[in-house]
């Protein structure tokens, strides 16, 4: 090392730098510095040459470099085996489907099938760009989830499946204990301490499934702890129509009632919201989950009722999933951009710089990592994405933000660091051997299928 230089593990040079900073700075001909698990450097090249050395150095011109995305709602179990299982034309209502497709896929996992699972989503995500996520919760064997995330190096929060609602028993004492203990065992054992990639949170089915005690044992355990939870709501009507009946209110004025909500909550879907809804999530800082794909597929109805542009506007920090469907998170953007823009006739909602912010510094504050992730500045953690711009998607590279936004997607992630780790290298993973977990995921996609024993229906011959 040269006397009078700073130290650095790693440094690219001569990239395009998107960093999502306060200014939203993009830096032409940028250079990154990391030493250890934090950036050390932001700048010009020049600049950041003269005052650093580093173990490694790489030829960062053919990049475009942005901070890691933010997945805010994945079915990390449950889906990533079996989606594709399911028809499109299901002849039954939301808890018809969710009772003999869903669930069922759910409940047949084992605690391997649910390693290989994950292990499966985590690489997905980290191989077109996403390097920190949310489970959505469908958890039965945590321990085996947790292994599956942390061997791909992946960043995120998870949690165990808990129903606290007994809906066949008067008497719901000892379902409420258990979905206590369970939210609570879960912390313990996974906490969120620095130095932990993956941690638990509560997680919520949400709906209908959990009673208010639930609820706000699990509010409380996320503010002890320095946690948040997440829940679903509200896709359909169906929510709002239970919470009316029950309640006498809808559910997050009923959430709000009962002391559950805040910034560190995350609701998910809240495709059927009214105005006093809408407020109370501003007023409280509760955060909204947008999963587009889910919602047009799933027909929830979001580009005649859907209120995100509103909440956008109000304050809401909202933030994108994938739900149990395609990880690429600039597809995801792109949609519910392109939704938004057409149901409400101006092409001025959510512009490229919305898109970037809800996959990066919005997904980052939402899950309470804001200090940390999210954007591309002095020490923060070393969560990064090196965009491909060889490529024809990305040439001629004339315009980095619109283009990122708008032409790129999963495809061009050459490489990506978390923690300061390059999991992903020339498009491959450098902890996990691809072939052999893709091998162990089709087995057990095969052997859940057996177990869940869901007839296969197609509209065209299959042999």
């Amino acid at each position: 090392m040269t006397i009078g230089k700073q130290k650095a593990d790693v440094l690219i040079s001569g990239a395009s730098i998107v960093t999502m900073d306060d200014e939203r700075s993009v830096i032409n001909d940028g250079a990154l510095a990391v030493d250890g698990q934090t950036i050390v450097a932001v700048g010009k090249s020049k600049d950041v040459l003269q005052r650093f050395e580093a173990k490694q150095i790489i030829d960062g011109s053919r990049f475009v470099i942005s901070p890691g995305m933010v997945n805010g709602h994945i079915h990390v179990t449950g889906d990533p085996l079996t989606r594709a299982w399911l028809p499109d034309n299901i002849d039954a209502d939301f808890e018809e489907e969710l009772t003999k497709w869903v669930l069922p896929r759910f409940y047949a996992h084992e605690p391997e099938d649910e390693c290989a699972s994950t292990e499966l989503a985590a690489l997905k995500m980290l191989r077109t760009g996403t390097t920190c996520f949310l489970e959505a919760g469908t958890v039965r064997h945590l321990d085996h989830v947790v292994e599956g995330a942390r061997r791909t190096g992946i960043r995120g929060r998870v949690g165990c499946w808990v129903e606290g609602r007994n809906y066949q028993s008067a008497d719901q004492s000892k379902s409420i204990g258990e979905a206590i203990r369970d939210l609570e065992n879960a912390a313990a054992r996974f906490p969120a301490s620095n130095d932990e990639k993956i941690a638990a949170w509560p997680v919520l089915i949400g709906h209908s499934t959990n009673p208010d005690e639930v609820w706000q044992a699990a509010k409380k355990i996320a503010d002890e702890n320095g946690l948040g939870v997440s829940a679903h709501m509200s896709p359909y009507d169906v929510d709002p129509k239970w919470f009316l009946e029950h309640t006498g209110r809808r559910p997050v004025e009923h959430l709000a009632d009962i002391g559950v909500l805040g910034s560190n909550v995350c609701l998910t879907h809240l495709a059927h919201i009214d105005q006093s809804e809408q407020d109370l999530l501003a007023e409280t800082g509760t955060n909204a989950v947008l999963c587009p794909l889910a919602a047009l597929k799933g027909a929830f109805g979001l580009s005649n009722v859907g209120r995100f542009p509103e909440m956008a506007a109000a304050g809401v920090n909202i933030l994108l999933g994938s739900d149990g469907f395609d990880q690429d998170m600039l597809r995801q953007a792109q949609l519910v951009s392109a939704l938004f823009k057409d149901t409400r006739q101006d092409a001025g909602v959510f512009p490229a710089e919305d898109m970037l912010t809800m996959l990066t510094r919005n997904g980052a504050a939402g899950l309470g990592l804001e200090q940390d992730i999210g954007s591309l500045e002095i020490g923060k953690k070393a969560d990064f994405v090196c965009h491909d711009t060889d490529r024809p998607e990305w040439q001629p590279l004339v315009a980095t933000v619109n283009q990122l936004a708008w032409l790129a997607d999963g495809r061009s992630v050459h490489s990506v660091w978390v923690d300061g780790i390059r999991v992903i290298d020339n498009y491959q993973s450098t902890q996990v051997d691809e072939a052999e977990l893709y091998a162990r995921a089709q087995r057990s996609a095969a052997a859940v299928i057996e177990r869940a024993g869901l007839p296969f229906i197609s509209p065209w011959p299959v042999g």
